[in-house]
């Protein structure tokens, strides 16, 4: 591969496609099991707590061993998880194929999330790694975060194909995509971080602390979703998850190799990003929720009519690789990423006043908008996320976001769905989806705010920092 221009060779691509490919994956396997929940409620008899458990256990397991999975591949070697934790993704999505009671769902949907904590921080270390910083690094991560983006879109209408046929084929055809991409990576995909670099111990006390915080602080969340189910037990959680998370921080503070070094969360740039993603994918959360509500409880749209109309909110897996790179270079990876923040909050305002009869020609200005801030705003934060970071923890920093992208999802879809349901108290189904959308626009607004705040700082000419993808941002419950 050059390092001298722009141009790639062919195993520069081999590698971007095999990269490309499991993130695809990743997004692609949350949108299709999203569509085809109704039909294997229908065939194995399952309840809507069990049915809700089957996205709740997905991001249990990606958010509460994500920082685990980023420190794992700076110090185990990254080529090394990411093949691993690609195998067991194949095998566990293949076993929730073969599924004929809803806890081996479960179990099989838990398992492939935490084999995607462990497997997307260390892909894009990888991608870190073999395109150096500059042109070719921004090229990389452009398409990289189109082909994320179009995973979650094309999800939604082959899932709906899929389940047409049968749902467990919304598992089996993850087995043969995650096989292929597994045969390309070994013979193509190279550690990117040589062995010298692997130094220090492996922080147990942290691990299990972290891991244990992150769990139960997810699951807390998710039980937010019904405060009136069991609120003691709800708080109970949280406040364990917060003693843990507090052990944790002590722990850090006298580990001779801590798992999160403290000093990393000195940079406002990751802080101010870390935040940032949380709120602008937890408003995208809500609101895409809110629109499946919408268009299919509201107006009575097939699941393959709602995954055609929000298609072109992809849109940007066309501009993310190709304008979004160009105006980074041009203008600045802050001022883009605020640019992007600025159209998602004027997105879910223009969808604000939706009515019962809205034509979808009325809807598509909010869609169109919504998939240009993500065009904006997709790729400059994945950016901004190791911005000033040691090349040597790029895994640790792509953990970090994806922890804040995990939290993020997990609180905006709590959020509105709170909101929603005690709104339904008192009005209509379209008078609650109204109410709940304020959730989305304040996140999105507070995100642009907060995002502000790097303006000040005088954006560095050419050069991009490195790359760390946000690997499902876009999950609809």
């Amino acid at each position: 591969m050059s390092t001298t221009d722009a141009r790639m060779d062919g195993r520069a691509w081999g590698v971007l496609f095999v990269l490309c490919g499991a993130i695809f994956l990743e997004g692609i396997d949350v949108a299709m099991l999203n569509v085809a929940l109704p039909s294997i409620r229908a065939d194995l008899g399952l309840s809507t707590g069990m049915l809700s458990g089957l996205v709740s256990a997905y991001v249990l397991g990606y958010g509460g061993f994500m920082l685990l999975g980023g420190r794992a591949a700076d110090l185990l070697g990254r080529r090394r998880m990411f093949l691993l934790w690609l195998t067991v993704f194949c095998l566990f999505s293949g076993l929730g194929g073969l599924a004929t009671e809803g806890w081996m769902l479960l179990v099989a949907r838990f398992v492939t999330g935490v084999a995607a904590a462990f497997m997307a921080p260390a892909g894009l270390a990888l991608l870190t790694g073999a395109f150096p910083e500059g042109p070719l690094r921004t090229r990389a991560l452009g398409v990289y975060a189109g082909t994320a983006a179009g995973g979650f879109s094309l999800g939604l209408v082959a899932g709906g194909l899929l389940a047409s046929l049968g749902w467990r084929w919304v598992f089996f055809a993850p087995v043969i995509m995650s096989a292929v991409i597994l045969a390309a990576a070994i013979p193509l995909v190279k550690d990117t971080d040589a062995a010298g670099e692997r130094q220090g111990g492996f922080d147990l006390p942290g691990a299990f602390a972290i891991t244990g915080a992150m769990l139960l602080l997810v699951y807390g969340v998710v039980r937010l979703e019904h405060p009136s189910r069991g609120p003691g037990l709800t708080a109970a959680v949280l406040a364990a998850g917060l003693a843990l998370l507090a052990a944790f921080a002590l722990i850090e503070r006298r580990a001779a190799d801590p798992l999160v070094r403290p000093g990393i969360l000195r940079s406002g740039t990751l802080v101010r990003t870390n935040a940032a993603a949380l709120l602008f994918i937890g408003a995208f959360g809500g609101f895409q929720f809110l629109l499946t509500l919408y268009l299919q409880e509201v107006r009575g749209w097939s699941t393959l009519e709602t995954g055609l109309a929000m298609l072109v909110i992809a849109i940007d897996t066309v501009l993310a690789p190709t304008l979004t790179p160009r105006l980074v270079n041009r203008y600045g990876n802050v001022r883009v990423l605020f640019g992007g923040l600025v159209l998602a909050a004027v997105a879910y305002a223009l969808f604000w006043p939706v009515g019962a009869d809205w034509t979808y020609a009325a809807m598509l200005p909010s869609l169109i908008v919504l998939g240009l801030a993500f065009s904006l705003a997709y790729g400059p934060l994945t950016m901004a996320a190791v911005e000033g970071v040691p090349e040597e923890e790029h895994g640790l920093a792509s953990g970090l976001l994806y922890t804040a992208i995990q939290f993020g999802t997990a609180l905006g879809l709590s959020a509105v769905t709170a909101v929603n349901v005690a709104a339904l108290g008192s009005g209509t189904a379209l008078e609650a989806i109204r109410a709940a959308l304020v959730v989305p626009l304040a996140a999105a607004v507070l995100a642009a705010v907060i995002t502000a705040f790097g303006l000040r700082t005088r954006p560095a000419p050419a050069p991009v920092a490195a790359p760390v993808a946000v690997p499902d941002p876009e999950v609809v419950r």
